[in-house]
């Protein structure tokens, strides 16, 4: 596992790529996991503080997601008990509008595999946003449909949105979320944490 995490914190697949985005940065994979992990992040990208800091979910974004699942940032970045595995682990820019871009797809065909085969069974998979729903459950739904038929993916698998602030609007428009989706959330968090 720790050879994994080296080969992919290593990776320079799209370093081309990166340097002809507006951002023109290079590569810094940020592998974040451990076979002991109880619970599975699976999320889109890191985003820019993230690039600077090589801290998963190390913004406003991640401040949301921990108050979603009710837990601390030291339980969050122990990972023995939390991995994290996004479908690029690499910051994939920004274009000229200042719009994240999209996870680059030979990062997931590379490595998602193998980072799942490694962790082996977690007692709990979080699916953040509309790249890991579509990745790690085969759906052509959006993000919406996807979410609202939580129930529908097993006890051990939650599809979210993404916790980003962009989408302030839709969990204000989608109540249903914070009231029927977060507490049996927190609930199942609670759960593969203790158990």
């Amino acid at each position: 596992m720790q050879d994994l995490a080296k080969k992919i914190t290593a990776c320079r697949l799209c370093a081309e790529q990166f340097a002809a985005t507006h951002t023109a940065h290079n590569p810094r994979p940020v592998a974040w996991f451990k076979p002991e992990a109880r619970i599975l992040v699976a999320g889109q990208a890191p985003g820019m503080r993230v690039y600077e800091t090589g801290l998963p979910f190390n913004d406003p974004s991640g401040d949301r997601l921990r108050e979603w699942m009710g837990i601390e940032r030291d339980t969050f970045y122990d990972r023995n008990r939390l991995a994290i595995v996004p479908m690029a682990f690499c910051f994939p820019g920004y274009d000229a509008k200042g719009s994240d871009l999209p996870p680059p797809k030979i990062c997931a065909a590379t490595w998602h595999d193998q980072v799942m085969e490694a962790l082996g069974e977690v007692r709990l998979t979080l699916l953040v946003g509309g790249y890991a729903h579509r990745w790690h459950l085969g759906v052509k739904t959006g993000v919406t449909e996807t979410v609202r038929a939580w129930r529908n993916h097993g006890s051990g698998v939650f599809p979210l949105p993404h916790p980003s602030w962009r989408n302030t609007a839709w969990l204000k428009k989608n109540l249903w979320f914070g009231d029927e989706v977060l507490p049996a959330l927190r609930h199942a968090v609670k759960e593969a944490l203790t158990s």
